[in-house]
């Protein structure tokens, strides 16, 4: 048996006998504590292992077990102290049956919770031992999720998702899978979904967006509305799509109780690109906004008008006055345009509704996210992603928080609170039905994908899947984004 310098060797506790196997290494919060996911740990030979929700590694592998061994640690949004030769990491020297602990900084005011989607999310904790809590009801084979939406639904939330990956091969659902849960999350901000399945066939995901033809099946703008009746009705955008490329055809549906499916209620032109609910949706008052990215449409929060095209307001400035309008007639005027008529001096400065800078003064062109009222803060809070940006480590992996009075702005002051260099986090959403204290404690997720980040190395397990975040709204660091 191989032996370790004991300066190096640190066990601070002994695994269950059926663990005997394995050393756990523990990666935690050096402030809380707390496990941190989604830390990847590299040898000098390129062997990979990444920490699962609970922040836990099993190791097993017999080159490494009671042999001093350097480890690279790395994370999003997370550090270790770098050695004298600029080396992030430190040696370890894991004994079978024993646990050794990494403790790491956080650099970001998001704190990450873990992977909501996908098996295996407390794989590592399993063979370990650890209590954890229970997967999702019904899983199948589940491995991947894209672009979630969700409201509350009934007693609990309702879930949707884009385009879900399986076990037995690459191709699983892309005509829209959806679950409900419970609204109370687990201690590590999970709910456990209870996936819709195929009537005929209950071993599989059901298509609850059924089209024929090719492409995919995308929605969005999720919303919950009441019918003339008072009941409960869920709304939102379908298309079909090949791809990325442009839509095929789209239109406006609604959940329907009786068959448990979406069904088309509205035809849209294809053509069209912003009379129908996009993005994440928002009620104040009356209206129903929507964030894509930023709340430039709008629409009379009854069923009626969210199922006719014809009743979408757009946000637009008019050049001729020179002042922004609600209307129907012209397409909203996006946070892009409105960059180019502030440098053509058509829109002043003082009338901007959408220039959002960070700390530096530059200009941070967002790609997606969503808008809240937040009680704590007495304002509306939007966080989204960005567009690649200045000195960007990522092009879809920014994440930013701002502040305004309006839902529909102005917008002007934003700050990062969480980052992914070198991959993707896109379509982030805040869930507000998720806030504690008043709203000072607040949650969002988003897709993390090696998609659109150039990066060839997928995380195992957690590529294309959905990632938590919690984040405190007294954190210093979102003070420049006051308005």
């Amino acid at each position: 048996m191989r032996h370790c310098a004991a300066t190096i060797l640190l066990i601070l506790s002994r695994l269950p006998a059926a663990a005997a196997g394995y050393a756990g290494i523990h990666v935690v919060d050096d402030a809380t504590g707390s496990g941190v996911p989604l830390m990847e740990l590299r040898t000098v030979s390129e062997q990979r292992f990444v920490s699962d929700n609970a922040g836990w590694i099993a190791l097993s592998d017999p080159d490494l077990l009671g042999q001093t061994a350097w480890f690279h640690v790395s994370g999003p949004g997370y550090e270790v102290a770098k050695d004298g030769f600029g080396y992030a990491g430190l040696r370890l020297c894991p004994q079978a049956g024993g646990v050794v602990e990494i403790r790491v900084r956080r650099t970001q005011p998001a704190e990450r919770l873990g992977r909501q989607t996908g098996r295996g999310r407390f794989c590592d904790s399993l063979l370990l031992g650890k209590t954890v809590p229970p997967e999702p009801e019904n899983p199948f084979p589940v491995t991947g999720q894209d672009s979630v939406q969700a409201v509350p639904f009934g007693k609990g939330i309702f879930w949707l998702w884009g385009d879900t990956s399986v076990v037995s091969y690459p191709l699983g659902n892309f005509h829209t899978t959806c679950a409900v849960s419970d609204s109370v999350p687990d201690e590590r901000g999970g709910f456990r979904f209870r996936y819709f399945t195929d009537e005929s066939d209950p071993g599989r995901l059901r298509r609850m967006m059924p089209r024929d033809g090719n492409g995919v099946v995308w929605m969005q703008g999720l919303v919950n509305v009441p019918d003339k009746d008072g009941r409960e009705t869920l709304v939102a955008h379908w298309g079909r799509f090949p791809g990325l490329a442009p839509v095929i055809e789209q239109g406006i549906a609604v959940f329907r109780a009786e068959d448990q499916t979406f069904q088309s209620v509205a035809g849209v032109p294809k053509e069209e690109t912003w009379r129908f609910p996009r993005g994440h949706a928002v009620r104040e008052g009356e209206w129903i906004y929507f964030a894509s990215p930023l709340p430039h449409t709008r629409v009379r929060a009854d069923l009626g008008n969210l199922s006719n095209p014809e009743s979408y307001e757009a946000l637009w400035f008019d050049p001729a006055a020179r002042r922004w309008t609600w209307q129907r007639e012209h397409a909203p005027t996006t946070q892009k345009e409105e960059a180019d008529l502030l440098k053509a001096g058509t829109v002043a400065a003082a009338d901007a509704r959408f220039d959002l800078r960070d700390p530096a003064g530059n200009a941070v062109i967002m790609h997606g996210g969503s808008v809240r009222w937040n009680a704590h803060r007495q304002r509306w809070i939007f966080l989204g992603v960005a567009t690649g940006g200045k000195d960007a480590p990522s092009f879809l992996g920014e994440v930013w928080y701002a502040e305004s009075r309006s839902p529909d702005g102005p917008w002007t002051r934003t700050v990062k609170v969480a980052s992914h260099p070198r991959y993707s986090f896109y379509n982030p959403v805040h869930h507000s039905f998720m806030d504690q204290r008043n709203g000072q404690i607040i949650h969002f997720e988003g897709t993390w994908s090696a998609e659109f980040s150039g990066n060839p190395l997928k995380t195992p397990r957690y590529d294309y899947n959905q990632i938590l975040y919690r984040l405190d709204l007294n954190h210093p660091g979102l003070d420049p984004a006051q308005p």
